[in-house]
């Protein structure tokens, strides 16, 4: 598991990640057509989002904790992975999605339970949730407009 040795440079692998969401939503974008397109496109500026609240963060501002429990519909437990390269489809980048966001939940929820100062856990517990309603996001896309297909 990755180690931090300050709060900045765990905000700054946190950007990061977002910087490399944005690329892979805008990547996915430019394959896909038409809503499918419009939906990556969507994504990709909502992680661009998630970069400047860490941004603000990093600059002093506090991140306001998730009120409640974040629903989880477990489809990323059930689905295979789906290889990256390549033309995908939007069920395959949807499955993609949730993975990465799935992934990124665990590791902040694990950062965050190893953490020793209780304002970098609850930061990291924060970024958590919001990696939650991320996967949360996509696996209503993926019941809504893929599941309901078949």
């Amino acid at each position: 598991m990755a180690t931090f040795e300050s709060a900045d440079a765990l905000l700054d692998f946190a950007i990061a990640g977002e910087e490399e969401a944005v690329e892979f939503y805008t990547k996915l974008a430019e394959k896909a057509q038409g809503a499918a397109r419009k939906a990556f496109e969507d994504f990709a500026k909502e992680e661009m989002g998630h970069k400047q609240k860490l941004l603000a963060i990093k600059a002093g501002r506090q991140l306001a904790p998730v009120e409640g429990r974040i629903t989880d519909l477990k489809i990323a437990d059930y689905v295979v992975d789906v290889d990256e390269e390549g033309e995908l489809d939007y069920r395959q980048a949807l499955l993609i999605a949730m993975k990465k966001e799935k992934a990124a939940f665990k590791l902040y929820t694990a950062l965050g339970e190893a953490a020793r100062d209780e304002g970098l856990r609850s930061l990291l517990l924060a970024l958590a949730q919001e990696e939650a309603k991320h996967k949360l996001r996509f696996e209503i896309e993926y019941d809504e407009n893929v599941l309901s297909e078949n």
